[in-house]
């Protein structure tokens, strides 16, 4: 029976990642009344916890876009890769990482492609390789970043006094090492473009050689009065969480009593909560002192881009919680055993899971609660955290299509296969490079 229900869940993640968009979300309703109605599984609650995180998050990196200070930091890394032309293999993926570390989005990076692009272009230097490792970068900063949903998500399931704090520690320095591997990895990979044929084809054309060497990149930027304030507040925030999560003694405690959704049994506040109350408090900071309107907020495209991945969220991770929580004895006695032997086993359960999911935080609140219950440490699981990245193997997620896109070599490129494309030697090597030193960070430092 287990298998016929897996088989349900895997379908409607197929065919909901086919859909794109809210396709997850729809999709994993329809599994989950299958599974109400015809299995009679009850129900786990929804997550509404990530819900509401990647609700307060978006809304005050909208409040920031809105302000002028997304463009404001694009800016400041457009500069950065241009200083260094001949290096933006490295300095390009390693700028997208920490401007995408900083805002918790990986969706800011297509202001950033079209610029490495050109300048990977302008050098002779094969645009595939910084193009790639750009987007890699982009989304495993996810995992490191005290802004993003999905590392507030696996705080919270982890749900002990500084995780965030053990989380930051070792993810932040393995997903470096990981993303210069992954550059290494890259460096030479493909022809380079003056010994490329087909480049050397498309050269003769001299409207489109135009286009590849004009210089782009003398216009000054012009920000909106607020870009740097936004900035600002934006970074307090973030500060504040990072202390909430380093030092829980700070945070009020109300005593041993009867827990709910904001406060644990113990009293303290929940780190999803004080996540919601910085950011939407930030927010308003940033409307307030910026006098950026609300309506401009909700018509930045990241407000918009928040719908879709809140109802993705919803339906996939119900569905999938409630799987789980229906079939927790059968999948404990499967994994039980190979988890507690070789914990490292189970990411590639992960990883497999967020091929399909297309979502980080969706795969962390799906998988990792899992690794709780196989009693695998909560080193370990950080360790394995990155492994939720995996959304690139399968070339139809909205960065991977941006950086093919912008790429008017047409060195970027989905192979004949399909998954022998130009991100996956690159985010292989990153994703199991960035575990790895997980592990030896976390044996490290916890």
């Amino acid at each position: 029976m287990i298998w016929i229900e897996f088989a349900i869940m895997l379908t409607a993640i197929l065919v909901g990642s086919q859909m794109k968009g809210i396709g997850l979300g729809v999709m994993g309703m329809v599994a989950l009344m299958i599974f109400i109605l015809v299995f009679k599984m009850r129900p786990t609650d929804p997550p509404l916890d990530v819900m509401l995180i990647i609700l307060s998050i978006v809304t005050t990196a909208a409040a920031l876009q809105a302000a002028g200070g997304l463009d404001y930091l694009v800016g400041v890394a457009e500069k950065i890769i241009r200083s260094k032309p001949s290096q933006i293999v490295f300095i390009g993926p390693f700028t997208v990482f920490f401007l995408c570390l900083f805002a918790g989005t990986s969706h800011i990076v297509y202001s950033l492609l079209p610029i490495i692009s050109e300048v990977s272009a302008k050098k002779r230097i094969r645009p595939e390789r910084p193009l790639s490792m750009s987007v890699i970068a982009s989304h495993l900063a996810l995992t490191s970043s005290p802004m993003s949903a999905a590392t507030a998500a696996m705080t919270a399931i982890l749900a002990y006094p500084g995780a965030q704090k053990n989380i930051l520690m070792v993810c932040i320095p393995a997903s470096l090492i990981g993303v210069f591997v992954g550059c290494l990895s890259v460096l030479k990979m493909g022809k380079d473009l003056d010994k490329d044929p087909e480049f050397q084809k498309k050269m003769q054309d001299p409207a489109f050689a135009a286009d590849i060497d004009k210089d782009s990149g003398s216009a000054e930027r012009k920000y909106k009065p607020g870009a740097k304030t936004s900035v600002a507040i934006f970074g307090i925030a973030i500060l504040l969480i990072i202390i909430a999560g380093a030092f829980p003694q700070l945070i009020p405690s109300y005593g041993p009593g009867e827990e709910n959704f904001s406060i644990t049994e113990n009293g303290t506040l929940r780190m999803g909560t004080i996540i919601e109350i910085v950011t939407l408090s930030a927010a308003a900071a940033i409307m307030l002192i910026t006098k950026t309107s609300a309506v401009d907020v909700t018509k930045a495209s990241l407000f918009n881009s928040m719908a879709s991945a809140v109802v993705s969220v919803f339906g996939v991770v119900w569905m999938a919680a409630t799987f789980m929580h229906h079939n927790e004895s059968s999948i404990k006695h499967a994994l039980g055993d190979i988890t507690t032997q070789h914990p490292w086993t189970f990411a590639i359960a992960v990883f497999a899971m967020g091929m399909l999911t297309f979502s980080q935080a969706a795969t962390t609140k799906t998988m990792m609660p899992l690794g709780v219950v196989l009693g695998i440490p909560a080193p370990q699981l950080i360790a394995m955290f990155p492994a939720v990245n995996s959304d690139f193997v399968l070339p139809g997620y909205p960065t991977l299509l941006a950086a093919i896109n912008f790429d008017k070599t047409g060195s970027t490129h989905i192979g004949k296969f399909v998954v022998n494309h130009s991100f996956m030697r690159g985010g292989l090597i990153t994703i199991a490079v960035t575990i790895a030193m997980g592990f030896l960070f976390a044996s490290l430092l916890l």
